[in-house]
């Protein structure tokens, strides 16, 4: 059991969701791919795919794509700076490297122009995320690997509900990828998904590489995904509903950025609330406000850390060039908890002691309640 008093996520499992568990596990092997194959229709059905193709996890949905497109040594991938940490390692296990381009300041999305910049002789592919929930710039991100013949794959984890002119994410890569094992509204510790229109991709990606079986999602987490995402209209309804309560509590704060939404996207449904904090922070002054709200016991944690920063990029002489963007957001960056079940007194108490901790460390900010 988690020691804080308000936790950073909480699972939405259901007693509907466990006893479908019960009845899953107590069926034969051939029901039992049944299950999955059932998550996989219905997903590719609600999304607008041809294909949806379940693994243990994204990784090794990632790692079957650019094995399948035959990426490998020697191939570079765009990717960009701020995004999931296994992406990295995903690409050095095939022989490829990645190169890292800065993403947009509001966004948190890849920025297009950077990653144009950052294509060479070598390139295959662009990788860009949806990022906490706010699509990426698919039409400019489609355009510029169209230009040079590039895949485009689309990592949508963080915004499963979200919408970029209407049409929801997971629609816009040559191959797109969901992740969940945590904190997303549909989450159960394991899982992960590849949806394309490309058929000759997913007959590889059932081979597995090199003709071997590809990691199969389990028919347990499939069984539990498929009954998650049965109620997921109304778990985005519930998430909203916390996103609001926390953009009327956090209103008065002074010396954080406004939350965004750009113009042409039409659904936002954020993976986390995310509070980027003003230039007057430093990256100790957030660590320090961070450690006070864990010591209140609420589970914040600093947002994601730049790829370049990863313990692998530094010992291969990877460095932050170019990504002065990701530099800023990643050293002001908190995550406060974020899932259905905060109350409103829940949220008042985190905002409230996140105005305690930012005026102990003497950064000058005030929150008006």
């Amino acid at each position: 059991m988690s020691d804080f008093k308000i936790r950073a996520e909480v699972w939405d499992v259901t007693p509907a969701d466990r006893e479908r568990l019960h009845a899953v596990a107590r069926q034969g092997p051939a029901l039992q791919e049944a299950a999955i194959a059932a998550l996989e229709t219905h997903v590719a059905a609600a999304l607008g795919r041809r294909h949806a193709l379940a693994f243990a996890n994204a990784a090794c949905g990632l790692q079957g794509i650019l094995k399948a497109y035959g990426i490998g040594p020697g191939d570079e991938i765009i990717v960009p700076a701020y995004s999931w940490h296994e992406i990295a390692r995903v690409i050095w296990q095939v022989g490829a490297s990645p190169v890292f381009a800065d993403i947009d300041y509001w966004s948190g999305t890849l920025n297009p122009e950077k990653a144009a910049a950052r294509i060479g002789p070598a390139t295959r592919a662009i990788l860009a995320a949806n990022t906490n929930g706010h699509p990426a710039d698919w039409e400019a991100l489609r355009a510029v690997a169209g230009r040079h013949g590039l895949l485009l794959i689309e990592d949508s984890t963080e915004a499963l509900g979200s919408a970029y002119d209407g049409t929801p994410v997971g629609r816009f890569g040559d191959a797109s990828l969901f992740d969940f094992r945590a904190r997303g509204p549909v989450a159960c510790g394991a899982g992960g998904l590849v949806l394309t229109d490309d058929t000759r991709l997913v007959e590889s990606l059932r081979q597995g590489p090199a003709g071997g079986p590809h990691a199969p999602m389990s028919a347990l987490t499939a069984a539990l995904l498929h009954a998650q995402w049965g109620r997921l209209e109304a778990m985005l309804a519930a998430r909203t509903r916390v996103t609001a309560l926390y953009a009327r509590y956090i209103r008065s704060f002074e010396g954080i950025k406004d939350p965004y939404t750009g113009p042409r996207v039409t659904a936002h449904h954020p993976f986390t609330f995310l509070v980027h904090l003003g230039a007057r922070f430093s990256r100790q002054a957030r660590d320090a406000i961070v450690c006070d709200l864990r010591a209140d016991g609420i589970e914040a944690r600093p947002y994601a850390t730049p790829l370049y920063r990863d313990i692998h990029c530094r010992q291969k002489g990877f460095s932050g060039a170019g990504c002065g963007i990701t530099d800023k957001i990643a050293d002001r960056g908190i995550v406060l908890p974020f899932h259905a079940e905060l109350a409103e007194e829940d949220i008042a108490l985190i905002v409230e002691t996140l105005k305690d901790a930012s005026i102990n460390v003497g950064a000058g900010s005030a929150i008006y309640l």
